[in-house]
């Protein structure tokens, strides 16, 4: 499995880990940013259609790169030696420089996570223009479900340039160095398709129903993404892990006492999760459900 991750040497690998460590400190900073980011549009167009003059608080810029990061404790302005990934947060022992407040492990353990899917994917993709479309496609499952996890929002400047990027890939199949999609266009178009009306149908089914909304348009999206990526036959396989994963995590968490049994969980996550899972093992979800 590491063979791949060595074709440039081992000078290479640690390359590749510490490239897909600063991608996990950049999506770090994405899933906190862009749903404030989004709030704040909605909150501009709001008052605008109403004729409000624009909120005081948000005169300050406020988008990927602007302002600096800053402690939420104190506000004191971060230093470029204390964003580097992992070993920064290592060096501050999790803590605040200046007023100690705690520093919360999860901005580490997203940028180990980032590493470790993007080396797993690279070693099966190996370091070709694939692996690069491949890895793209992991980093953007990880920041919708981290998102989607924390505001319940599923962001469309997230899962349609996934959708496009999947149709460009296969899209590419055949076709110089770009050569060898993961599924050809045909299945990766009625995958896109198929995937955004499945769950639309769903919705729309169980709101006639019971009158009740069971998901938001964002999940029809991102599943549609799964399947230009991944093709239409990998769906079945790619709703049931979503389905069942999402229902072990609703019924532990119950029993945890840390969500009432009425109460709404996120999709997105679920389904991110499977359509990575789906990509790792797509001959043998395909071969299951062929039997």
């Amino acid at each position: 499995m590491i063979e791949p991750l060595l074709a440039y040497g081992w000078v290479g690998l640690v390359l590749a880990i510490w490239i897909a460590l600063c991608v996990g400190s950049f999506l770090n900073v994405v899933i906190y940013r862009l749903p404030v980011m989004l709030q704040r549009q909605w909150d501009t167009e709001a008052r605008q259609f109403l004729g409000q003059p624009p909120n005081p608080d948000h005169a300050e810029p406020f988008n990927l790169s602007k302002p600096r990061s800053r402690c939420p404790a104190c506000g004191t302005q971060i230093k470029a030696w204390q964003n580097i990934p992992i070993i920064s947060w290592l060096a501050l022992r999790g803590r605040c420089a200046s007023c100690a407040a705690a520093i919360s492990p999860r901005y580490p353990a997203i940028e180990l996570l980032t590493a470790a899917a993007t080396l797993t994917v690279l070693s099966l993709f190996g370091l070709t223009w694939l692996g690069l479309a491949v890895a793209v496609y992991t980093w953007g499952l990880i920041a919708v479900t981290f998102i989607d996890f924390d505001t319940q929002l599923l962001p469309d400047q997230l899962s349609l340039p996934l959708l496009w990027l999947g149709l460009l890939t296969n899209f590419t199949d055949g076709y110089g160095a770009a050569a060898g999609g993961i599924t050809d266009i045909g299945s990766a178009l009625i995958g896109a398709m198929a995937g955004y009306l499945f769950l639309w149908s769903t919705y729309w089914g169980f709101k006639l129903v019971t009158g009740k909304e069971g998901m938001g348009y964002g999940d029809f999206k991102l599943f549609g993404a799964i399947g230009a990526w991944l093709g239409w036959q990998i769906l079945p396989g790619a709703i049931l892990i979503a389905a069942l994963s999402g229902l072990v995590y609703a019924i532990f968490s119950m029993l945890k006492g840390q969500r009432k049994s009425a109460e709404p969980i996120a999709f997105g996550p679920f389904l991110a999760i499977s359509g990575w899972v789906c990509l790792l093992f797509r001959d043998n979800v395909l071969a299951f459900f062929a039997a």
